[in-house]
């Protein structure tokens, strides 16, 4: 009876959850101005080589996977008044706001080289650094704020609302506002200085919006009241932790796999430009994206509590997406716009569900770890979120980069080769089903919730 009690124990009011979940505004002024213009801004406003670019964000990726596991351990061993994760939160943006604006301010009167350095410098400074500290921080507080898996599920579904929202007005409104602010190098330059002051007020918002629980109601589990414990563990030790647990692993490929689609997607930047003819299109598809994604958001609480699992509803979700996904295909084939936007909403509604759940699966991961290892590492299990988005995302854009190049695409081109626009169908049309199914794969056997489930049954028998 006891434990029943502890799982039902409501911990957070609604402003809470909308406080936390705002802190994804922030997190998104960077992430989708970063992954659906950088790419483009480089290409045809300064004037460098996709395939260079691509290169040096690939290089930049050999960084992030030691950081976000150095910076989650970090997060375990903080002790402060503010808490473990918050500290980490509201510093670690300052730096995001600073390199944003260094990204997208280039200097045109630098050489290539040098511009090439000062890219580089930037998007790593952004993203082994301080994104690191800030994200993993942000998605650590899903486990350190409340116990009650349903509100860590709303807390998932209102914190990718404003994520989605936030990245469609991002898609929606920067190429015309660049145009307003005079566009050009100073055009961007500006628009990414109004985005970063955005992101630091929301942020700091979100940071004093919520407060962490004792560490020692953090460390009771299911079953009994463990005695505290000061873990002492070596970054080594948590790298095994990590490891050993599948679940962790399966849950950090999802993130590098969904981070790889989401740069396919905004690709879309290009394919509407150059494969439809018709840049203003872009808008239409984000929309598409966002809408259904927001929808289906508010539903995957209820969804989750009739059914008792997330795991069952984020396999049908996939398969939904899957669906959607490979219709998109053939109405692109078929040249037909309204077809291929009711269909990219019927995928992106699939999808939904696995974004409102992941905070609480990577929570369950959490739990499994303490389970079988006895060890809290709630912040070093949420570094796959940070390690996901950032390796994912810094891939995919590579991939992009490179696919450009091997493509023949000819920057601000009124028309592009053949073979550019069959490299835009393959990267926008034919990748993201590809990736959608692996996916799908791997959520097959992502059943942690009923791990955790015998785990507790057995640590009740004994």
């Amino acid at each position: 009876m006891e434990s029943s009690k502890l799982e039902e124990k409501k911990y957070l009011k609604w402003y809470n959850k909308v406080g936390y979940g705002s802190g994804d505004i922030a997190g998104n002024v960077v992430y989708a101005f970063l992954s659906s213009f950088v790419m483009i801004f480089l290409t045809d406003t300064i004037g460098l080589n996709p395939g260079i670019i691509g290169t040096l964000m690939a290089v930049s990726k050999l960084f992030d996977g030691v950081t976000d596991i150095f910076f989650g351990s970090l997060i375990d061993k903080t002790h402060t008044r503010m808490g473990k994760a918050r500290p980490w939160m509201f510093g670690g943006y300052f730096g995001c706001a600073a390199t944003l604006v260094m990204i997208f301010a280039v200097p045109t009167s630098l050489g290539v080289t040098a511009q090439y350095a000062w890219f580089f410098i930037a998007y790593t400074l952004l993203n082994a650094v301080f994104y690191t500290a800030n994200n993993i921080a942000y998605s650590a507080l899903t486990a350190l704020i409340t116990k009650n898996s349903q509100e860590r599920v709303q807390m998932g579904s209102i914190r990718f609302m404003f994520a989605f929202g936030t990245s469609l007005l991002i898609q929606i409104i920067t190429i015309d506002a660049v145009e307003a602010l005079g566009g050009g190098a100073a055009g961007w330059r500006t628009i990414a200085i109004i985005y970063a002051v955005i992101g630091l007020v929301v942020n700091t918002l979100s940071c004093f919006s919520v407060h962490e629980l004792p560490e020692d109601v953090l460390d009771e589990t299911s079953s009994q009241a463990e005695e505290k414990k000061v873990e002492k563990y070596t970054l080594k030790d948590a790298f095994r932790l990590l490891t050993a647990n599948k679940y962790y692993l399966m849950i950090v490929g999802i993130y590098i796999l969904t981070q790889i689609f989401t740069a396919m997607i905004n690709m879309g930047t290009y394919f509407t430009k150059y494969a439809l003819g018709n840049a203003h299109y872009f808008k239409f598809f984000s929309t598409a994206v966002n809408i259904p994604q927001i929808i289906g958001l508010v539903f995957t609480p209820i969804l989750i509590t009739k059914t008792g699992s997330m795991f069952k509803i984020n396999r049908a979700g996939y398969g939904l997406a899957i669906f959607g996904r490979a219709m998109v295909i053939i109405a692109g084939y078929l040249h037909s716009l309204p077809m291929m936007l009711i269909f990219t909403a019927v995928a992106a509604l699939g999808m939904s569900p696995l974004q409102g759940d992941l905070n609480a699966l990577i929570a369950e991961c959490s739990e499994y770890t303490f389970l079988t290892k006895k060890k809290r590492v709630d912040g070093t299990m949420f570094s796959c979120t940070s390690l996901g988005v950032k390796i994912g995302g810094g891939l995919g854009t590579a991939l992009a980069g490179w696919l450009l190049a091997a493509g023949d695409y000819t920057k601000n081109a009124v028309a592009q080769p053949s073979s550019a626009i069959h490299m835009l169908n393959f990267i926008y049309l034919w990748l993201p089903l590809i990736l959608n199914i692996i996916i799908l794969v791997i959520l097959l056997r992502l059943n942690v919730e009923d791990a955790n489930r015998k785990l507790r049954e057995t640590g009740d028998r004994h």
